[in-house]
């Protein structure tokens, strides 16, 4: 099409309010829509691409996304659990219903019923987390930087020092440094050690050298592992050394003592969770302030939990930053109900996705694999690879299983599964479309199963 006909069709496209016109919508949405299906033509046009006859399908299309909001449940077939682009932990049953009942009207977030006087959104999960730590006291924020960022600031902060060996100044995801944490708590780093070893040795020269040392801080490697000519020294001897420690254990394995079934629990092919710090651990060695997440191994909600001293949460929560930080009422009904699971171990084991997807057996996965593979059809095939803890744990896990493998392009399929209603999100491996049933619940498996039969018939 040369430069006069790119300028007729140009000119022959529908007005906003003509094409608005013909929406069944409230009048923005309907302008909205509209003015995004005339913007994409015209592009079209430009790009001397195909350019639809009419504008009005599409038009009802954009309305439809733009109805239906940009947040979409998505059944997650990667067999990638703690999957942060898809929010790390699915909530247990128990926490979604009391994030149901917090959003019913107001609730007592941070009232004293018994006295009718102002309390703190703290106590609502305070008594729940120093009994299962053994922690004399404990705040909760919005989520685990926030964590680490305020024990900082309320241990050491401006003017004071923060000793940290090298091989645990880490990149924590999405291109958050704790250095760079550090800086803004307005404390200044002591780096201490070598990347693969440090000894007791370097951290008591640290604090000979150093007069303003507020605090150590040992961060656990939650998204790798150095292996091979390695040092470190136990979270036991650091809190001997008579500075307040900040233990940032990350990924949040909360069992209550290292021997308990959580504690014991056994994943596939026979490994324990053995390389993740058990925070009673760190509490019981005498951490000032131990950090971790809410929305990784303990399986909650996104927020930064700290237990510890009683003197060290109370700087905690003095600080400025305890308000910019502080956990929404939502989150923390979700983390109350969340924490009272674990004090029955077996039903957190049973009711907490997170546990039961790393601790599922092998005659399950492969039932529900076979299930799925016989509900897509003759593409569908029963093949094994290996999934990933992901979100920041347990790095070095493979958790290998059956898993459903599809006979098509692997990029077009993976596409459309991940443009049905709703969304599936797939993964691929060695060139094929792989549906990994261990992070899918059995309700959602004829779901996945009509979106592959969709896409495969689509290609």
């Amino acid at each position: 099409m040369g430069a006069r006909g790119d300028s007729a069709t140009l000119r022959s496209l529908p007005a906003v309010h003509e094409l608005a016109g013909a929406l069944d919508a409230p009048h923005a949405l309907a302008v909205a829509a509209a003015r995004q299906a005339i913007a994409e033509q015209r592009a079209a046009v430009v790009a001397g691409e195909p350019v639809a006859a009419n504008l009005l399908p599409r038009a009802r299309e954009l309305l439809t996304e733009m109805e239906r909001g940009s947040l979409r449940r998505v059944l997650n077939a990667t067999g990638v659990i703690l999957h942060t682009n898809l929010g790390r932990a699915p909530l247990p049953a128990a926490a979604r219903e009391a994030v149901a009942r917090a959003a019913d009207g107001y609730l007592n977030l941070e009232l004293e019923l018994e006295s009718g006087e102002r309390g703190s959104r703290h106590d609502h999960v305070e008594v729940l987390l120093c009994e299962l730590t053994g922690a004399e006291a404990a705040i909760v924020v919005n989520n685990g930087a926030g964590a680490v960022l305020l024990a900082a600031a309320a241990l050491a902060g401006p003017g004071r020092g923060i000793v940290v060996a090298r091989g645990q100044l880490v990149e924590i995801g999405g291109g958050f440094r704790i250095p760079e944490v550090i800086v803004q708590s307005g404390a200044r780093l002591i780096e201490v050690g070598t990347t693969n070893r440090t000894r007791l040795d370097d951290y008591a020269r640290a604090l000979e050298s150093h007069d303003d040392v507020g605090a150590i801080m040992r961060v656990h490697q939650s998204n790798f592992r150095t292996v091979g000519f390695v040092e470190e020294v136990p979270i036991e001897a650091l809190c001997e050394l008579g500075v307040p420690v900040i233990d940032d254990v990350g990924s949040g394995w909360l069992a209550s003592q290292p021997a308990s079934m959580l504690g014991g629990l056994m994943l596939a092919g026979g490994a324990a969770v053995g390389d993740e710090p058990p925070i009673a651990s760190s509490v019981a060695a005498g951490a000032a302030l131990t950090c971790f997440s809410g929305d990784k191994l303990l399986g909650g909600p996104q927020a930064g939990l700290i237990v510890g001293r009683r003197d060290a949460v109370a700087a905690a929560r003095r600080h400025p930053l305890a308000r910019a930080l502080r956990i929404d009422k939502l989150s923390l009904a979700a983390l109350e109900a969340t924490l009272r699971l674990y004090l029955d171990p077996e039903r957190a084991l049973r009711e907490i996705p997170v546990l039961a997807m790393l601790a599922v057996d092998e005659a399950t996965l492969a039932a529900r694999a076979e299930r799925l593979a016989a509900a897509v059809g003759d593409r569908a095939s029963v093949t094994r690879a290996a999934g990933k803890a992901g979100g920041g744990a347990l790095p070095l896990l493979e958790l290998e299983g059956p898993v459903v493998s599809l006979d098509a392009d692997p990029e077009p399929l993976a596409r459309a599964l991940r443009h049905g209603d709703p969304p599936v999100i797939a993964r691929i491996h060695d060139g094929q479309v792989l549906l990994d049933p261990r992070t899918l619940a059995d309700d959602e498996v004829e779901l996945v199963a009509g979106a592959a039969r969709a896409a495969l018939s689509g290609e």
